[in-house]
């Protein structure tokens, strides 16, 4: 946390007294984690290998990407590849409305969505083969990074979150592309990615560095509470009341001052260019951009609840408000960890009212007005929005895919085939690539695999997807071994 010490009387010009000058010497005067991160972040990054440079359709379109991952896995047959024509235990028990799409249809619980389709491109055709990759984690690991982990245990479980992991693609994205305003430039929410008591695989910087991790917003509160996200903690972007920017500028000019007057102090700020990176986390705290873009009470009421009153919905607001002043990477994480009931997406039973009831209603609304909204405000044409989960769900109701047990109202795991939506920068508007099959159960035209919707991510932002990086061991390895979905690009 920035803890930024009180006047207790006026030793020096400055008005900072004698005990504050020793603090000096242990945490800084100014105690910058935010600081001290922009400077590893040089030393990780002195010399990065360059995205080379591209071009073609979409490429480098976007400056910001906004994830919107649907933890614990969507049932597709239920949200936006309805069927007909297909035995019960297959069909969908929601209707199928249309959309803004002739001939596209969704089912009855996205009405919002159906409205904003013509703005978006839909994959349905999503697909990988599960192997080891059948349980949340493990999945999960595979679309945040572009690779599969070698450690599945029987029950599906991981080990935690370890240094010698692939870094998360927002990782990788703000070590080549870091933001050029004072801004935090990857931020995740509200919650870490899970699978029971694992938790966070698939979210670090892994090898890159902790430099790289991600700001993580993570409030206490049940996941429905509407009020959570105005109780989000952002004390390392705050001043003490009684610290005017002013007084924190003229500390910032004495620390400077007592490091040329100190001889390692001053070798490592040759070295590193230190006061650099103070100045841009000075620049970050006194800027006020970031705790403005906190400060969701200053919109309208009505396009609060247009969003919806709860965790989801004001985390999809809060997300438009970071790319607006200039965050690279968001990722807002689906609400309810996977292994749970109630609106958590992994509907092994009670799939008609959970989704109906729970899940559906916080989807349509959120991500409808987040597309619309962006649009609206003229930032979708520079903002990559992809929405997606690790897999879908069974097509035949009451079967077991995954070890899980499931009742009639309920899917199993489904990684064969599934559906994404992808809208903004560089992507083709009103378009539904690749088709499913008769039942939904595999794609009929043009798979996708995860990995290369990574690869469109990379390439919207303009980064290079085969671009090497380094891991622990010092081996050369490719931010993903795919191309991107050229048929979707503009």
């Amino acid at each position: 946390m920035l803890v930024i010490p009180g006047s207790r009387g006026k030793d020096t010009c400055d008005g900072i007294d004698r005990r504050d000058l020793l603090r000096v010497g242990g945490s800084g005067l100014l105690g910058l984690t935010l600081g001290e991160i922009l400077g590893l972040q040089q030393q990780a990054s002195a010399n990065p290998t360059a995205s080379a440079p591209s071009g073609g359709p979409g490429f480098g379109k976007a400056k910001s990407v906004i994830m919107v991952y649907l933890q614990g896995g969507p049932s597709h047959l239920d949200l936006w590849d309805p069927k007909d024509n297909v035995p019960d235990k297959v069909k969908s028990i929601f209707k199928p409305i249309s959309t803004k799409l002739t001939g596209v249809q969704v089912t009855e619980l996205l009405p919002k969505v159906a409205s904003i389709l013509d703005r978006t491109t839909l994959i349905r055709s999503m697909s990988y083969s599960p192997i080891g990759l059948f349980n949340h984690t493990a999945a999960i690991y595979q679309m945040m990074t572009g690779y599969t982990t070698d450690k599945v245990s029987p029950s599906g479980q991981l080990e935690p979150p370890t240094p010698k992991d692939f870094p998360n693609f927002g990782s990788n994205i703000i070590r080549l592309k870091p933001p050029t305003e004072p801004m935090l430039p990857f931020v995740m929410m509200p919650r870490p990615l899970q699978e029971s008591n694992v938790v966070g695989k698939g979210g670090t910087a892994g090898f890159l560095g902790r430099e790289y991790d991600p700001y993580t917003l993570y409030p206490n509160g049940d996941d429905m509470d509407m009020d959570k996200m105005s109780r989000i903690r952002t004390d390392d972007l705050l001043l003490r009341p009684e610290v005017s920017s002013q007084r924190l500028t003229r500390r910032a000019s004495l620390r400077e001052t007592l490091a040329k007057g100190m001889a390692n102090i001053d070798q490592a700020t040759a070295k590193y260019d230190l006061n650099a990176y103070y100045g841009k986390a000075l620049g970050l705290v006194l800027s006020g951009k970031a705790r403005e873009a906190f400060n969701l009470s200053s919109e309208k009421p009505e396009l609060r609840d247009r969003y919806g009153r709860n965790t989801f919905g004001q985390s999809c607001l809060l997300a438009r408000r970071l790319v607006e002043a200039g965050t690279r990477v968001v990722e807002v994480i689906w609400p309810k960890v996977a292994n749970s009931d109630n609106h958590s997406w992994d509907v092994h039973t009670g799939l008609s009212q959970r989704m109906k009831n729970q899940a559906a209603p916080m989807l349509d609304a959120g991500l409808s007005s987040l597309i619309a909204d962006l649009d609206e405000r003229g930032l979708l044409s520079e903002t990559l929005v992809v929405a997606v989960g690790e897999f879908g769900r069974s097509p035949v109701r009451g079967v077991s895919t995954s070890g899980n047990g499931n009742s009639d109202d309920g899917r199993d795991h489904w990684p064969y085939c599934y559906t994404a939506m992808i809208a903004g920068a560089g992507v083709k508007r009103g378009f539904v690539y690749g088709k499913s099959d008769k039942t939904a159960s595999a794609p009929l035209e043009n798979p996708v695999h995860p990995m290369e919707l990574l690869a469109t991510i990379y390439h919207s932002i303009g980064i290079q997807p085969t671009t090497i990086v380094y891991n622990h061991l010092n081996q050369p390895r490719e931010l993903v071994k795919a191309e991107a979905i050229s048929p979707i690009l503009a």
